[in-house]
């Protein structure tokens, strides 16, 4: 079985592919919930961050390393839901953190921008200007995000492996077409595409325990062994580092912890 992550933009019938998707291989459908378990890390209101992954990454700047404190605790909710496998992702750059796990299809949907207007007037009952101006609105916010967060246009092709139209193909017909795609060969769950799952999760669980001791560390994981970088003036701390020794070690799956 396989992984799925889908990239798409407002009213694009993205969601619903997902859905559907997820419906007809027995998968597991998430999205929305991971922003909002990351947005608990930080104590605020559900209606806050979902305000600020709509308008901009401004709220972030409040804190001390906002940017870097979100994606490690929104990467630590992501992927522990991920290693579970037989998963559907619709959300923000969930393709971004599992880029080279080998069972993970990375799929992007894109919708007519007419088709897309004509969706949004029928379901809120609004003119064409209004809603034309909202999709752009909404299209400019996720640019902002991934660019702020990522660094990454999540528009750009080349980091999915299938870019799908929802226009002359219909919902139907692209749902089966990631469907079939899932269950090729090489998407299919390995031992090494297993582990590479577990090595993210880890290093992610790693990378959140240490926050508050030290939040731009560099960690990486394999096979249980975990890696971490930190500068030459903490080198000068033998205290210090052995403190974040410590807390890496007590990571549940950590083997041995290794400092760079």
């Amino acid at each position: 079985m396989a992984i799925i992550t889908i990239s798409r933009g407002s009213y694009s019938r993205g969601k619903e592919v997902a859905e559907k998707v997820a419906e007809k291989l027995g998968y597991q459908c998430i999205a929305r919930e991971i922003i909002l378990e990351a947005s608990k890390e930080f104590d605020i209101s559900e209606l806050k961050i979902i305000k600020a992954v709509h308008d901009a990454p401004s709220i972030l700047e409040r804190f001390s390393y906002g940017k870097e404190k979100f994606i490690s605790y929104f990467q630590t909710a992501l992927l522990k839901r991920l290693r579970a496998d037989n998963v559907v992702y619709h959300g923000l750059a969930g393709h971004f953190y599992v880029k080279d796990v080998p069972n993970v299809l990375k799929v992007r949907i894109i919708s007519d921008m007419e088709d897309r207007v004509k969706l949004l007037m029928e379901r809120e009952n609004i003119s064409y200007q209004s809603a034309q101006t909202r999709i752009k609105k909404d299209d400019s916010a996720r640019s902002k995000w991934s660019q702020h967060l990522y660094g990454i246009d999540t528009a750009d092709p080349v980091l999915y492996d299938m870019v799908v139209t929802v226009h002359s193909l219909n919902v139907e017909n692209v749902v089966d077409i990631i469907c079939h795609t899932a269950r090729l060969e090489t998407f299919r769950t390995s031992p090494q595409a297993l582990q590479a799952m577990e090595d993210l999760a880890v290093a992610a669980e790693v990378k959140t325990a240490l926050l508050s001791v030290k939040p731009d560390i560099q960690v990486t994981a394999k096979d249980g062994v975990v890696s971490l970088g930190i500068g030459a003036q903490l080198m000068k701390e033998p205290g210090r580092v052995a403190e974040i020794k410590k807390i890496a070690g007590a990571v549940s799956g950590v083997k041995e912890v290794k400092v760079n």
